[in-house]
């Protein structure tokens, strides 16, 4: 049943803003169509210079990235979040440390894309997202813990994937010929049996949308930003 008050969401974002404004939307939204009149979501927003976290990750210093977010989640709940999300694929490479560091529940993103995969009965699965995220264990071992097989691109197509978030997606930048690229990736993926696709990086979903794809799409800021609202409201 849901409540008259919603629980208070704690975000750590800016990790792209792009994608960040797309978790507030989804969140505020449903939110509202839930409770109706003028209702909204209780949220505590840290957002991020992306500028400071993109080198931390080129610098492949994790340990600091963590730790900052880490101290962050701290705040957020200092501040009224009663549970937080960490609102970007590529930053769960730290996500234990984030877990480990507050004392309110911690919305894991791979885990609420798995639950969705896993109810739409698709069992090999294709995954987008960051180079970090696609050839790191950190995301698929989530994925593969739930019983599902994950494909990701070739090398090739990997770079394509990555280099059109960091060169342009996180910048707000949305080209046809982009487009085209990924779907083209998608495509190879397809061929190889992927019956979905996870985009797993939040901005993917500025550019690919699901009636773009001839599977299932599997569209990782919503699927977390609405887990957030159903935690909110239970």
């Amino acid at each position: 049943m849901a409540i008259s008050r919603p629980r208070t969401i704690g975000l750590l974002g800016g990790m792209s803003w792009e994608s960040s404004i797309l978790y507030e939307q989804i969140i505020n939204t449903e939110t509202r169509r839930r409770l109706g009149g003028g209702h909204s979501a209780d949220l505590v927003i840290r957002s991020y210079d992306f500028a400071a976290v993109e080198e931390l990750q080129a610098r492949g210093d994790w340990d600091a990235a963590g730790a900052m977010l880490a101290r962050d989640a701290v705040r957020l709940v200092a501040a009224g979040a009663e549970c937080v999300l960490l609102c970007t694929n590529t930053m769960h490479r730290v996500a234990p440390a984030v877990e480990a560091a507050i004392e309110v529940p911690f919305l894991h993103l791979a885990d609420t894309t798995a639950a969705a995969v896993c109810r739409a009965g698709v069992e090999r699965v294709a995954l987008l997202g960051t180079r970090f995220t696609m050839e790191l264990d950190f995301y698929r071992d989530r994925l593969e813990a739930s019983g599902l097989e994950v494909l990701v691109p070739d090398a090739a197509g990997r770079s394509v994937v990555h280099d059109v978030i960091y060169q342009e997606l996180v910048r707000g930048i949305v080209r046809p010929e982009s487009k085209r690229a990924y779907l083209d990736v998608i495509a190879r993926l397809v061929e190889a049996g992927a019956t979905g696709v996870i985009a797993g990086c939040t901005e993917i979903e500025l550019l690919v949308a699901p009636e773009d794809v001839p599977v299932e799409y599997f569209a990782t800021t919503r699927l977390h930003a609405l887990a957030a609202v159903e935690w909110s409201l239970s």
